[in-house]
């Protein structure tokens, strides 16, 4: 039996830090699920909604997270395009989940998001899940899809929750001042490691460390292993599987 992985994919990581969605990453991610497929079944939770539409536009009326909603919402269309026209390419079958916090809290809603996902993996479909951005604020300003992306895996009780970062993993100091810093290649419980999560974030995404650690919390407390891995590396998760890059693992 295959295992299941969610693979979440931040606004940096899919940008390669720059203005614009990369479509040579999602080449990328699909490569990789393409050569992975035969041992592991993949779930994506992507950002990059915001980033995408602000490529093609910028709007100046209303308040801050009112504009990030519209923005989405423009966004999201061309987001999903993308990947189903790059994936359609390596002959991955892929179907849009529009998900929030809401959704996972609700019973029925659970149940209706573990049905769906089932049949999509089932039938050889990969899950492209993004948050609702137009009704759920939260993300946007917090989480960058990190807290969802744990929720999710929570819920369906994957084996593996890789969060692909603009970072290699979590250092024990911050890597910015001090040259000294080294990664931690495995953590076994996130309070011994709190006091390490950064303020900063990526300059697309709206998450950072501490978002990060937040999933990792979410993932101790139902079982599920994590890792932090620098998306911006080619072949980040093949790699990173055959331990041939430096990364972070929450173990249990």
């Amino acid at each position: 039996m295959r295992k299941r992985i969610i693979l979440k994919l931040g606004s940096s990581t899919l940008t390669r830090g720059t203005d614009h969605l990369s479509r040579g990453k999602i080449e990328d991610v699909a490569r990789q699920i393409l050569f992975l497929k035969k041992e592991y079944q993949f779930i994506i939770v992507t950002s990059g909604a915001i980033a995408v539409a602000k490529q093609f536009i910028n709007l100046h009326h209303g308040n801050q997270i009112a504009v990030k909603q519209a923005l989405a919402a423009i966004g999201q269309p061309a987001l999903i395009k993308a990947y189903q026209e790059v994936f359609n390419d390596f002959g991955l079958k892929t179907a849009q989940c529009l998900i929030n916090n809401n959704d996972v809290n609700n019973k029925l809603s659970r149940e209706n998001i573990i049905n769906t996902i089932n049949i999509l993996l089932d039938n050889d479909y990969i899950p492209i899940i993004n948050e609702n951005d137009t009704t759920a604020t939260e993300e946007i300003k917090f989480g960058d899809n990190d807290k969802l992306s744990a929720l999710v895996a929570a819920l369906l009780g994957v084996d593996l929750l890789v969060l692909a970062s603009d970072i290699n993993g979590l250092y024990d100091k911050d890597p910015k001042v001090d040259t000294t810093a080294q990664i931690l290649e495995q953590v076994s419980s996130v309070k011994t490691v709190q006091h390490l999560a950064a303020s900063t974030k990526s300059k697309h995404g709206s998450g950072g460390m501490q978002s990060k650690l937040i999933a990792a919390e979410i993932c101790e407390k139902h079982n599920i292993e994590m890792w932090i891995v620098n998306g911006f590396k080619d072949n980040f998760l093949i790699k990173a599987i055959n331990g041939a890059i430096p990364f972070t693992k929450f173990r249990i």
